[in-house]
């Protein structure tokens, strides 16, 4: 809706809780959202989302914060959202073969 500043203080209480859901020691862990609705918009948009995936076999790379600018220069780069699934499924071992 373009509120700039609830969405903000929104993914801010949501970073607090990513210790606790460590503490649970999941097999693999996203961030992520089902749309961008970028503020200046104020409206769902076709721009890409942040994507952040960790597992004991994830990779570590440079990128410092979510955001979409910084998440597609990571390791995982840009990938459509079909992909997603299979990326967390085989980070938890649950794919005899990825891509197969």
């Amino acid at each position: 809706d373009g509120n700039f500043k609830a969405k903000k203080e929104a993914i801010e209480e949501s970073d607090t809780y990513i210790p606790r859901l460590l503490a649970l020691k999941p097999e693999v862990l996203v961030v992520t959202s089902d749309h961008s609705t970028p503020s200046l918009l104020k409206s769902h948009s076709w721009h890409p989302n942040p994507f952040l995936l960790f597992s004991k076999t994830s990779q570590a790379d440079k990128v410092n914060r979510l955001t979409e600018k910084e998440c597609s220069q990571g390791y995982l780069g840009r990938f459509q959202a079909i992909y997603a699934m299979p990326l967390m499924l085989a980070h938890a071992g649950k794919l005899k073969k990825f891509g197969a």
